[in-house]
């Protein structure tokens, strides 16, 4: 599987032929059968079968623009994670939007968005910075936030930025022997930078196993689920303290930003809920979560097909308020 894929988002598919159809089919579904047998070893980390016989093939998507311009943009949840990273940290700093599609597109190209520990000659993580030309220490390169605030360090310093094209504003930064090439991963950038700054939402979905473990916990002294209190730390590591995050759901969930009152958000404040609730569905993998809701609309880990789906009325204050987002680890009631 490739680590980033564009694809265009495909028409209905046309309606059987009549006749060998069937064995046509068949034949079909046999040969794809084998060479996923035979490409096992390379699939492991990212399927399993479900207690229905059906493959979960682990990934999450992004969709940029509209209409028949619409393309969806895949990363692996591992790759999502750090892109949520990335943008909230953009965010924390009072940065645009278009400082996170810049990194993004930035990261994707070093490191293909993971945090490697290798590259050229002396080149660590997500943005390949190198101890050797005054990044940091390896140590501290390899720590996410870190490079992402050292990437963000160097281009907040350079003029116009955000109106400049990225070939020149990331080899500003970067100093690269390809250029270039930034300018190719733009789209993607630009469709998860949107995403999780809450400028389009509903845009962001994840397909993802099953969590093992869903049993009930008791809430810690802070309110919160042992299963909730890591989700809740990377929050405020990555986004700090500009959004407030309190305990919801007896301790299974966090409640991430402010209700609007009477339910009536601004625009502002419906930016923040979807911010906040895309940034959880990216973060979904690593923190057991199975429910995300804001806005009305809810995303639910065993429904990878509905994407956001409307919630009732009723229900609407509880799971998925406006200009806040209710989010959900395994055991919390979603329904």
């Amino acid at each position: 599987m490739a680590t980033v894929q564009q694809r265009r988002r495909p028409a209905p598919p046309p309606p059987p032929r009549r006749g060998g159809g069937h064995r046509a089919v068949g034949r079909f579904v046999g040969t794809a059968a084998v060479l996923a047998v035979l490409a096992g070893g390379a699939w492991v980390a990212v399927q399993q079968v479900a207690p229905s016989s059906t493959v979960v093939v682990e990934r999450c998507t992004a969709v940029g623009g509209e209409g028949d311009g619409a393309t969806e943009h895949d990363l692996a949840p591992d790759q999502a994670a750090n892109a949520a990273l990335i943008t909230a940290i953009t965010q924390q700093r009072g940065m645009p939007a278009r400082a996170a599609t810049i990194a993004l597109a930035t990261a994707v190209q070093e490191s293909k968005l993971r945090n490697i520990a290798y590259g050229d000659r002396d080149s660590l993580g997500l943005f390949q910075q190198r101890p050797s030309q005054g990044w940091g220490t390896e140590a501290q390169i390899q720590d996410p936030v870190y490079s992402t605030n050292a990437f963000l360090d160097v281009l907040a310093r350079v003029d116009g930025y955000a109106d400049a094209p990225i070939t020149v504003v990331a080899q500003r930064v970067q100093r690269s022997a390809f250029p270039d090439a930034y300018a190719d991963h733009e789209p993607e950038g630009r469709a998860y930078a949107s995403a999780l700054t809450g400028y389009s939402p509903a845009a962001l979905t994840c397909r993802l196993r099953p969590v093992p473990d869903s049993s009930a916990q008791a809430a810690g002294q802070d309110g919160y689920w042992p299963r909730t209190q890591p989700l809740v730390a990377a929050f405020g590591r990555e986004r700090g303290t500009g959004v407030p995050i309190a305990p919801t759901d007896e301790g299974a969930g966090a409640l991430i930003g402010t209700p609007a009152t009477g339910g009536a958000a601004d625009d502002a404040q419906r930016r923040t809920g979807w911010s906040a609730a895309q940034w959880a569905v990216a973060h979904a993998a690593d923190f057991q979560v199975v429910a995300v809701g804001t806005d009305g609309k809810q995303w639910r880990r065993d429904r990878p097909d509905d994407g956001w789906t409307d919630v009732p009325e009723a229900d609407r204050e509880r799971l998925a308020p406006a200009g806040a987002a209710v989010v959900l680890v395994a055991g919390g009631r979603f329904e």
